[in-house]
């Protein structure tokens, strides 16, 4: 396509005020930190589970301390926040933003149905910057577009870290309230308090889940009090204990002690690896909710609220136990055992208060993943809720998910019934994240920022060697929990797998058994069949060519719709389409044909417009494009046009971008009420009701004043879109039967006859996702031999 070069307006980011990036400082305490301020109170517990003992030298107390201090600094400090929150995706984060950051520096998108005119849309500019590594940069470029294998790789690699966020929003719930509702523990035997604690922390989930559906922007005004609280709590009572029972604490900071600590423990130490990591769980929220707020109110808060806070917290709970050696039981190494008790019942409740919040940002952070990888075609279509209001990003909630969280979480912690199980596959959920971050991050920095690949390779090797470390310390509990991650990853990306290579090969089918424009002239204008007043919105795949759908509508029906628009709704790998951006609109054929495309394209966290906002912004669309349509001769002129005009591959003819009608505050408007004063307006066209029909609404479109004059042609084909419009839309789509073509293997009979179509049939259906009306639907069934 050749696109027009079009002077766009500048959008310069505005400079934060102080109090502003205060504000969401703020705020992001209860939506991004609620997680990872909760880990002290199982990350002790954990570490010393089984595989080490605390004695009387304190050297294993003071080597986790000291691992605690180093992870924290080094993991959510120093590679979140000094580096991978730059690699922001147009101020959003997450391993998608990571993976469609690639995507646009080296066409390694596995969307079927990209055109280059996206590669024009505002948030896809690509920032380079430029260095002495172009080169080699280039060259993995090419390697990447070059070998279809390579880009699967890295689409597993992406799912693989979606997969595991997903398990995450499985576990964390889980052990962050068992944890809180197990300071139960030190106020009755231990024969008693598990057939307590188990019932309690089900019923607090099950509420949990069952609250989803009323959103967070009810209460979460909340959230960030009840965090702040819970930081000041733990970091005050981290200070008394270090000045009342050890001031030589500090001493543990240095790295010395992580030697001591494993020269001493070996492999206990190394196994304890597992619960120390833990201290960083909800690091890669930083990162994942970085669309909700700015770069530098994430970084301050953290790095001035939350990192002190903790590291407090875990100071002041090492010079407890530094010394008090002989416990009754192992299990009472934790949190609780450490705070004084006059106040053990308020801490309890905050810590209740606090474990809930930060499972409420895990589980929207899965809602949201799951939201991006069904509009990257990853996943199959689900019912997503808005719950705010405003149509917020991110505020949303998918039924199905939800209960499926609740069922697996509860699964979970009646399944284990202590925090040593349910850590160890958290643990192992954390860390694969993280290394999937980090090798994605590494290409960034060769791909997009145009940075030496000796500064990726130490990026990787750094960080990835701390993770490894880690990771084998996970993997190693396999029998002892931390298979659950792993199976729920496989579940995942088994359902992702099957639902994205079925999708492909229903669009090859389409590609394939597209209609030749030939054959569609070769009709003539009433294409051989009745026209009758009205719309038709053909659903489709396809973003060029004619669907095979319309040839069976026109060879077995006696009449169609006056107007046909061929509706193709896609995503494209941003994360927002701006609305003066939203359509693509051409033509089909000659004038009297009256066929049209609409393109409408959406980012992967954009919110889908409702069936009258769409409609309307649909048929604007349509009649802006007739008014401002060039002449064949006038293709190489100057004149007036909206949007951008480009050539399409498949003769369809040009088209142009469009923008909502709030966007084209110039364009044409339609109103469907009575028509009031419209003097300051340069022409009104309206259609009224025929006496003979029922009382409908009046059409009519409001040119611009600007507009100018328009001949006979348009002013009829106008006429007749409004004509259309009044007597009705009626949303065509095709009712789809997959089916692997005969000689097919045997996998792949399996995968499309049994997986993609049970999936399918329990998925919802392109009507359902637009919003359209049952009413106004008409399905047509089809079979598809892939």
């Amino acid at each position: 396509m050749d696109v027009e070069a079009r002077t766009r307006n500048s959008n310069p980011i505005k400079k934060e005020s102080w109090r502003a990036v205060m504000t969401l400082a703020y705020q992001s305490l209860g939506v991004v930190y609620g997680e990872l301020s909760t880990s002290p109170l199982y990350v002790y517990k954990s570490a010393f589970a089984e595989d080490i003992q605390h004695s009387e030298s304190n050297e294993e107390i003071f080597g986790v301390l000291s691992f605690v201090f180093w992870t924290l600094t080094l993991i959510p400090l120093l590679k979140y926040v000094f580096i991978v929150l730059r690699a922001d995706d147009n101020g959003e984060g997450g391993t998608f933003a990571l993976y469609t950051l690639l995507c646009r520096h080296a066409r390694v998108s596995t969307l079927p149905n990209g055109q280059l005119a996206d590669e024009e849309l505002y948030e896809y500019r690509k920032d380079e910057i430029v260095s002495g590594s172009r080169d080699i940069g280039m060259s993995l470029k090419s390697t990447l577009e070059k070998h279809k294998i390579l880009q699967k790789v890295l689409l597993v690699l992406a799912l693989l870290g979606t997969c595991m966020v997903i398990g995450d929003g499985v576990l964390t719930p889980a052990i962050s309230v068992f944890s809180a509702v197990s300071g139960l523990e030190l106020s009755m035997s231990k024969e008693h308090h598990q057939y307590v604690e188990v019932p309690v922390t089900c019923i607090i989930l099950v509420l949990l889940f069952c609250l989803q559906h009323y959103g967070t922007h009810r209460l979460g005004f909340l959230f960030a009090p009840i965090v702040i609280i819970w930081l000041l709590c733990i970091s005050a009572i981290g200070v008394y204990n270090i000045f009342h029972w050890n001031p030589q604490v500090f001493q543990a900071l240095s790295p010395y002690y992580m030697y001591k600590f494993l020269k001493k423990t070996q492999k206990g130490g190394w196994m304890s690896l597992g619960g120390i990591l833990l201290c960083i769980t909800g690091s890669e929220a930083m990162y994942a909710d970085l669309g909700h707020f700015s770069q530098l109110s994430i970084k301050m808060a953290f790095t001035f609220v939350v990192y002190p806070s903790l590291i407090l917290a875990y100071m002041g709970q090492a010079a407890y136990l530094s010394k008090h050696h002989i416990l009754e039981t192992d299990y009472r190494i934790g949190f609780y055992v450490s705070v004084p008790e006059k106040i053990r019942w308020p801490v309890l409740a905050i810590a209740i208060l606090a474990a809930v919040v930060g499972s409420q940002a895990i589980i929207t952070g899965t809602f949201s993943i799951i939201k991006q990888c069904s509009a990257l075609g990853c996943f199959p279509r689900v019912k997503i809720i808005h719950t705010s209001p405003t149509n917020k990003h991110g505020q949303i909630y998918i039924p199905e998910i939800n209960w499926t969280l609740m069922l697996l979480c509860l699964a979970v912690t009646i399944g284990f019934r202590d925090t040593k199980h349910i850590s160890n596959a958290a643990g192992l959920a954390v860390i694969t994240v993280m290394l999937v971050t980090t090798c994605l991050m590494s290409l960034v920095i060769i791909l997009c920022w145009r940075k030496s690949v000796f500064l990726a390779l130490g990026f990787m090797f750094f960080f990835g060697t701390v993770e490894v470390l880690y990771f084998s310390a996970s993997l190693i509990k396999f029998r002892e929990g931390a298979w659950v991650p792993v199976a729920l990853s496989c579940i995942f990306l088994l359902i992702m797998f099957v639902w994205h290579y079925g999708t492909i090969k229903k669009y090859e089918f389409d590609v394939q058994n597209k209609v030749s424009i030939n054959w569609l002239l070769s009709l003539g204008p009433t294409l051989g069949i009745m026209r009758v007043r009205g719309i038709g919105l053909i659903h489709t795949e396809l973003v060029s060519g004619i669907p095979a759908i319309f040839s069976h509508f026109v060879t077995n029906l006696p009449a169609f719709h006056q107007v046909v628009v061929f509706l193709c709704v896609k995503s494209v790998p941003v994360p927002h389409v701006r609305p003066e951006e939203r359509f693509l609109v051409g033509r089909i054929g000659p004038k009297e044909y009256r066929l049209y495309r609409c393109i409408a394209r959406y980012g992967y966290r954009d919110v889908n417009m409702d069936d009258v906002g769409f409609e309307k912004d649909l048929i604007c669309c349509i009649a802006e494009f007739i008014r401002t349509e060039r002449a064949p001769s006038d293709n190489n002129g100057n004149g007036n046009v909206v949007g951008d005009v480009l050539e399409d591959s498949d003769n369809d003819g040009k088209m142009s971008v469009f923008g909502t009608a709030s966007a084209n505050l110039e364009g044409i408007r339609m109103c469907e009420e009575e028509a009031g004063n419209s003097s300051e307006l340069k022409e009104v066209m309206t259609v009224t009701s025929s006496p003979h029909h029922l009382p409908r609404k009046r059409v009519r479109f409001v040119l611009p004043e600007s507009s100018p004059q328009m001949d006979a042609g348009v002013r009829e084909e106008l006429r007749e879109l409004m004509e259309a419009r009044e007597a009705g839309l009626a949303f065509i789509r095709g009712h789809c039967y997959v089916k692997a073509k005969r000689g097919s293997s045997l996998m792949k009979r399996f995968v499309i006859n049994f997986g993609y179509d049970f999936l399918r049939r329990n998925s919802r259906g392109s009507a359902n996702v637009l919003s359209f009306p049952q009413a106004s639907t008409l399905e047509v069934g089809m079979v598809y031999q892939v």
